[in-house]
């Protein structure tokens, strides 16, 4: 196996991955892999009579059936599937299109900008909109308030949507070639294919986790608290490399320094990292009435610094895809020599 073999066996998932959320954005609903996980999901959501025990047990198996799933369909497709030389093409096309599902910019780009331009234009249209990206209630929402909302929700989602899968493909790829390393190594093919099973359970993983405590990580629902704690742990790095890529892609490496007690105003671990660091690289204050305020500027985002803010984290995720790149490439050069 050359050396181009394993960079094409793993970078071209990702790349692939990229194009299809360019050019589509998601897959199909009726099709779309985290909504069929959220089917599953949905009959947990409920009162139980030992309801932890309950969500111990649904955050364990759950995502891991989700990486099961996805990493079982690379290898059948790498065993099984056609190759070109030593690259197993059907395997790249499984793993692109669960990174494809499970990594997503576009969608989160096209919706905040919509709500940028529909809080001047057409605040109840905004406040529609937005319900999209958050939580809280929009009814009482300023335009400012929108904005403010859409840059903090864009800046979190960054991380939780985008990095965290790109992030958790590039570990459970390099986790998997090190184990290999350590069980005394096999053919350069066999090490790329579990690479790349590695890569794509890992991200499966991650999103069942993130999906779960979107559904279930609510103080309300006593079920979720497992799923919440375990979307901390898993979504500690993927944040603070968010707000690093933020940093880059606004060639403010300050404003990680100035972000770092800002940080700590959200009651989350995890997503007060990207939202402070875009609120300093804008110069703004970014604020969820009654919860936090970070205070990057002195005033919230005017539409220009709210369109700046959808061009600042698109660059982000270009930053992300660049380094997880630089990662695999790197990665498939040990497999090679190895």
């Amino acid at each position: 196996m050359t050396g181009a073999a394993p960079a094409a066996t793993l970078l071209a998932p990702l790349l692939l991955a990229v194009g299809l959320d360019l050019a589509f954005a998601e897959p199909p609903a009726r099709v779309h892999p985290v909504a069929l996980f959220g089917s599953v999901v949905g009959p947990f959501d409920q009162e139980w009579a030992r309801p932890r025990l309950v969500g111990v047990a649904v955050a364990g198996a759950l995502p891991l059936a989700a990486a099961a799933l996805a990493g079982g369909g690379v290898w059948l497709a790498a065993e099984y599937g056609p190759r070109a030389g030593s690259v197993p093409v059907l395997a790249v096309a499984v793993a692109a299109g669960v990174l494809f599902s499970a990594a997503s910019l576009r969608m989160l780009l096209d919706v905040t900008r919509d709500v940028v331009a529909e809080a001047e234009a057409d605040p109840d249209a905004a406040r529609e909109s937005v319900r999209a990206l958050v939580g809280r209630d929009p009814a009482d929402l300023s335009p400012a308030d929108l904005r403010s909302a859409a840059v903090e929700s864009a800046a979190e989602n960054l991380a939780d949507g985008f990095v965290a899968p790109l992030g958790w493909f590039v570990a459970g790829a390099t986790g998997a070639v090190a184990l290999d390393v350590v069980g005394g190594g096999t053919s350069t093919a066999e090490v790329a294919e579990t690479a790349l099973v590695g890569g794509t359970a890992a991200a499966a993983w991650a999103k069942g986790v993130n999906t779960l405590d979107s559904m279930l990580g609510y103080r309300s629902k006593p079920v979720g608290w497992a799923s919440a704690r375990l979307d901390d742990a898993v979504m500690y790095l993927p944040a603070r490399a968010a707000a690093c890529c933020l940093a880059v892609a606004a060639r403010s490496p300050g404003s990680l320094r100035r972000a770092r007690p800002l940080a700590r105003e959200p009651t989350s671990p995890n997503s007060g990292w990207p939202m402070a660091t875009a609120a300093v690289a804008l110069g703004v204050r970014l604020e969820k009435p009654g919860a936090y305020a970070l205070d990057g500027g002195p005033e919230p985002p005017t539409p220009a610094a709210a369109r700046d803010a959808v061009r600042l984290v698109r660059a982000a995720g270009g930053v992300a895809v660049a380094a997880a790149a630089g990662w695999l490439l790197a990665l498939a050069g040990v497999i090679a020599w190895g």
